[in-house]
């Protein structure tokens, strides 16, 4: 049987414009910094931490990466609890008992190695970016690995290093075409130095309010222009008090949404105090945007 052929990284992104311009037609845009970092990852086909913040785009990175590059997104969602049976494969068990009955009938013996085949495999997450056949990597992203617990983490390490996983009835599976790796954390805990060795590293900021008001054109686009950058200007000054959670692109993109779906143009202290749950997400934020002065932080164009 003929191997797929594997299409060049090379050309489908030649230099870091590429990546930049593939990013911004699939509606992210990223700084100079982060579309080299990226690239590099890309190109380098080693895998890339994005840490930062909630809610500065680092998920949403991954996925436009994947846009990009046109190719398909394999995302797995990290959590406490996680098991590796979750994240990379199980066995059909309702399948391999059928499969029991019917050799009964027939009067056969079933052996191991027919139960635990791989017509028996169902494939997770980590196993269906390792066997996905190409021609062109896909995007594996593993997001908020920072909420699964150390034990997974480290399971991580041979897929991250070596490509490939071992499964202990069939084996090392190796990547038909290695994926491109992107890994986020909000850094609720620190990750093993083991795992960040095995990783190039981005820290993504908060993007400044220029770039959230080219965002919220981008993702509102039935919003004002003023709308867009009084909600830009609002939220970076929100960032600047004692919140418990300050607001990220997602919270001002939610934000400048409500504000469109209820017809508002300009932005006023009345409206802004009546939406502020588009963009606070705890009530002692309110009351701390309240002592400040919400006429002070609106940014009135």
């Amino acid at each position: 049987m003929t191997e797929p052929a594997v299409e060049s990284l090379d050309t489908v992104v030649p230099d870091v414009g590429a990546v930049a311009d593939g990013l911004d037609a699939a509606d992210y845009l990223a700084d100079e910094q982060l579309a080299t970092s990226l690239f590099l990852a890309v190109r380098m086909g080693q895998p890339i931490l994005l840490e930062g913040e909630p809610g500065v785009g680092k998920t949403e990175a991954g996925k436009a990466l994947a846009r990009a590059l046109d190719t398909r997104l394999i995302r797995l969602q990290c959590y406490e609890g996680l098991t590796v049976s979750e994240a990379l494969y199980e066995w059909n068990y309702p399948r391999q008992l059928l499969g029991i009955r019917l050799a009964e009938a027939r009067g056969d013996t079933l052996r191991d190695e027919d139960l635990f085949g791989a017509d028996y495999l169902l494939a997770r997450p980590l196993l269906a970016a390792l066997d996905h056949p190409g021609p062109r990597p896909a995007v594996l992203l593993i997001d908020e690995i920072d909420r699964a617990d150390d034990e997974f983490e480290a399971f991580l390490f041979e897929l991250l290093a070596e490509q490939a996983v071992t499964i202990p009835e069939l084996g090392t599976r190796r990547a038909a075409v290695p994926p491109v790796v992107v890994l986020t954390s909000n850094r609720t805990r620190d990750l093993h130095d083991a795992l960040k060795r095995r990783c190039l590293y981005h820290w993504i900021t908060y993007p400044p309010p220029d770039r959230v008001a080219a965002i919220l054109r981008r993702r509102v686009p039935g919003a004002t222009s003023p709308l867009v950058e009084q909600v830009a200007d609002t939220v970076a000054a929100f960032r600047d008090l004692d919140l418990t959670k300050p607001p990220g692109v997602a919270e001002a993109i939610s934000w400048a949404h409500a504000l469109q779906v209820l017809g508002v143009s300009r932005l006023d202290t009345g409206v802004a105090r009546r939406t502020m749950a588009a963009v606070l997400k705890y009530p002692e934020d309110e009351e701390v945007v309240r002592r400040a002065g919400l006429d002070g932080l609106l940014r009135v164009t």
